[in-house]
């Protein structure tokens, strides 16, 4: 082995964000969304007419996935897309109130844990969280380049 296991913080990671997401899962259940359609209409209450591509990379998704999640979305009349006015190609996508009523449904549990997590750790331990998460993030890239 290249490195012993007590070593790895891959692992403490993958942890932490496993249990993130079946806490979000179980929240945004009642409301009838999944972790991803959430995190689409979060992002599309503060960024208004933005095209799939663009939500994709927001959602931290490929635009295959967000498709999927946009047509799910669509069907359910929870989002509206229509053409962008110049770039006919492009869907400009927004909520519906069907779809508003649902984040904020979806969004008051949710904020349960955002506030738990938060409540661990002081605002300059948030702040250093980010950083090591930040730079978490600068490691894995570099090394994922090296491969």
């Amino acid at each position: 082995m290249g490195m012993p296991a007590d070593e790895r913080l891959g692992l403490d990671i993958k942890r932490a964000e496993q249990a993130l997401i079946a806490a979000k899962q179980a929240a945004v259940r009642p409301a009838g969304l999944t972790v991803p359609q959430y995190a689409t209409l979060l992002a599309l209450a503060g960024n208004p007419g933005i095209s799939g591509a663009a939500l994709a990379r927001v959602c931290l998704v490929t635009p295959q996935a967000m498709t999927v999640v946009l047509k799910n979305l669509e069907e359910r009349g929870l989002i509206e897309r229509s053409p962008h006015p110049w770039h006919r190609s492009v869907l400009e996508t927004r909520l519906t109130e069907t779809g508003r009523a649902a984040l904020e449904a979806a969004d008051e549990r949710a904020v349960v844990i955002e506030r738990a997590i938060a409540a661990e750790f002081s605002a300059e331990e948030r702040k250093t969280l980010r950083g090591l998460l930040a730079r978490c993030n600068d490691a894995i890239a570099r090394a994922a380049s090296e491969l």
